[in-house]
């Protein structure tokens, strides 16, 4: 019977968010690409420190028994297949031997790989990638290399938390917002409570998370948390919407516009996904996070970018 990756979870994720290559990557954006390769083959047996996501794909692994494989780990990286085999490497010596596959590309766009991959999650370094990955309708985010660590305060339970418009939810309400400012916000939400939103872009990875979590497991759990800069009085089709999902969140933060770094401290999340770099900028001083370049608040900025040549960024 041939090998299927059915029925599992399935996170795609690039060397630079799974470990710490932001020194070796200083020589990448120095135009020194050959550099970069040498210094990694050089360091091939030096085990890479831990990097933003490294937490959360531990503990994804632990959802996996010897007689259940309910998740899979693929790396997805821009790294030749030389420098790759220090990813892989490194992988095996922080104890992640249940990472058997790797895409290794040499700078080329590896987002096309997601679609045999049949990824669920799909986290970067490269911004371009997650975009690009992101139109074509996968979960994807851009890691905040920059960011802290994960807590270890709870070694058996995966905390993840969400944005909840144009990253769990469509944009329709943000677009409001953007437009037309929080009075007619408040005005559409109001009216609209009991109307469920579209699915957002993050969907389909929530879905995915309710049926690990379903599925049940001695060794792991799953806590989720919606952070919204939604205040009480918005409340309602938000939540109203995850109902008509069939899906649930654990808790709930209805922020009102507060900043949302210190109620992140809080909850200690192994990732935080937002659509809005100021909101992943202050949370990242707490948090590991990552930016979803989707929405009306990333138009401009997808338009502005320009577009890098093939070779850019190991990710």
């Amino acid at each position: 019977m041939a090998t299927t990756l059915h029925n599992q979870l399935v996170v795609a994720i690039s060397s630079r968010a799974l470990f710490d290559f932001e020194e070796e990557n200083q020589l990448f954006e120095a135009g020194d690409p050959a550099a970069y390769m040498r210094l990694q083959f050089d360091r091939i047996d030096v085990p890479a420190k831990p990097g933003v996501a490294f937490s959360l794909v531990k503990k994804f692994l632990a959802f996996n028994s010897q007689s259940q494989r309910s998740v899979e780990v693929v790396i997805l990286s821009r790294n030749d297949p030389a420098s790759g085999l220090r990813v892989l490497r490194s992988a095996k010596s922080h104890g992640l031997h249940q990472i058997e596959r790797g895409v290794f590309t040499q700078g080329r766009d590896p987002f096309h790989y997601l679609r045999p991959l049949g990824a669920h999650l799909f986290l970067s370094a490269n911004g371009d990638d997650v975009a690009r990955a992101l139109e074509l309708g996968y979960p994807a985010a851009q890691v905040a290399t920059q960011a802290v660590r994960a807590s270890d305060a709870h070694p058996h339970e995966v905390r993840i938390a969400f944005d909840g418009d144009a990253v769990l939810f469509s944009d329709e309400a943000e677009r409001i917002y953007q437009a037309d400012g929080l009075s007619a916000f408040e005005s559409h939400e109001i009216a609209k409570a009991e109307q469920p939103l579209a699915p957002g872009p993050f969907h389909p990875f929530l879905t995915a998370l309710h049926r690990l979590q379903q599925a049940g497991g001695d060794a792991m759990r799953i806590r989720t948390a919606l952070v919204t800069a939604r205040g009480a009085a918005t409340a309602d089709r938000p939540i109203q919407t995850l109902r008509h999902w069939g899906v649930s969140v654990d808790e709930a933060m209805f922020l009102g516009g507060l900043p949302k770094g210190e109620f992140l401290r809080e909850f200690e999340p192994d990732f935080f996904f937002d659509d809005q770099t100021g909101h992943i900028e202050h949370a990242a001083r707490h948090v590991p996070a990552g930016h979803v370049a989707a929405g009306v608040t990333n138009l401009t900025v997808r338009t502005e970018t320009p577009k890098r040549s093939p070779d850019s960024n190991p990710a």
